[in-house]
């Protein structure tokens, strides 16, 4: 099978794209033809093996070289094979998952226990823009800020490929939603169903005297003093991701917001949805609210196979709207 190999930190230039042998599933596992992918930030922490803070880390990002050979941590397709004890799936299935890694390649194994049945409303593309950032957008709301119905929660950061979900997600639970993101993107915002949309480059939304009761901050980069002029005296500030250095951030930046959360009444919460242990429930989750039509993926752009060098190198700009999807 072709596949992009990564054999060292680097640019995109340093994936190369080759020949390798087609893995074999174990006994738990499902060979899956992979039709379609994503690409996300993710894969190019990985890909340029930053901050370097996180080399030293367990669990990270490798010292040397990425721990990770073949990146891609979403995936849909079709199942092409199943190990002995598989009893869900057969051939032909249409599946997805967020494996974590070798979604740039034609075929990868996942276990069964990753593993969930497509959205039947959505094509390939759409479905393999689902599972990591809608994941971590229910995890952040559901599981880490704990939302209820009629509670006002704030997007920072709403027009990414995580904000997006985050804002649908929100909605469909019953909160009262305000998004944040810069001017080019009020109107797609709007349409995801926002309540209130404020554009970040107009209006200081951490002194507008508003007050939610969850902050789901995608963007990152606020201080202390704002959040706590941001939320509701019993609130909570949940971190996911936050802007990027090549050293420490944002690593820096999320453990930085813990150890000062001690000051102050909010509870500030960071979600790792690669450490989620419930992914494959969360996927059947997610299938509910989008075969119910309360949520739908909004991608941006879709690269072929071949160009997920450029589609790596396009998010690593860090202004695409929603998604960027490739077809392999």
């Amino acid at each position: 099978m072709k596949a992009f190999v990564l054999r060292s930190y680097g640019s995109p230039d340093v994936l190369d794209l080759t020949d390798i042998d087609k893995p074999v599933p174990g006994d738990d596992e499902v060979l899956v033809r992979v039709r379609a992918t994503s690409v996300q930030p993710y894969d190019w922490h990985f890909m340029r093996g930053e901050p370097y803070v996180s080399r030293l880390m367990s669990g990270g990002l490798g010292l040397r070289k990425s721990r990770i050979d073949i990146l891609g941590a979403d995936m849909a397709g079709q199942v092409e094979a199943v190990g002995k004890d598989v009893t869900e799936f057969r051939p032909g299935d249409e599946v997805f998952a967020m494996p974590k890694q070798g979604g740039f390649a034609e075929y990868v194994c996942v276990r069964e226990s990753e593993l969930a049945p497509k959205p039947k409303n959505l094509s390939y593309e759409q479905a393999a823009a689902v599972p990591l950032a809608a994941n971590t957008a229910l995890l952040g709301l559901r599981d880490k800020g704990r939302v209820q119905p009629g509670q006002k929660v704030l997007v920072n950061g709403a027009s990414g490929g995580v904000g997006t979900f985050a804002v649908q997600i929100a909605r469909a639970i019953g909160a009262e939603v305000t998004g944040v993101c810069s001017t080019r993107n009020v109107g797609l915002v709007r349409s995801i169903g926002a309540d209130e949309v404020i554009d970040y480059t107009k209006e200081d939304f951490t002194r507008n005297g508003q007050r939610y009761d969850l902050l789901l901050d995608i963007a990152g980069g606020l201080s202390t003093s704002a959040c706590r002029r941001v939320l509701a005296p019993r609130g909570a500030r949940v971190i996911i991701g936050g802007q990027a250095g090549r050293w420490l951030q944002p690593v820096g930046h999320m453990f930085s917001a813990l150890i000062m959360s001690r000051l102050m009444s909010q509870r500030t919460i960071m979600a790792d949805v690669v450490g989620c242990t419930e992914n494959k429930q969360n996927l059947m989750t997610l299938t509910e609210l989008i075969e119910g039509g309360k949520i739908t993926p909004v991608i941006d752009r879709c690269y072929p196979f071949e160009e997920i060098p450029a589609a790596i190198g396009y998010v690593e700009e860090g202004h695409a709207p929603g998604k960027v999807v490739v077809t392999v």
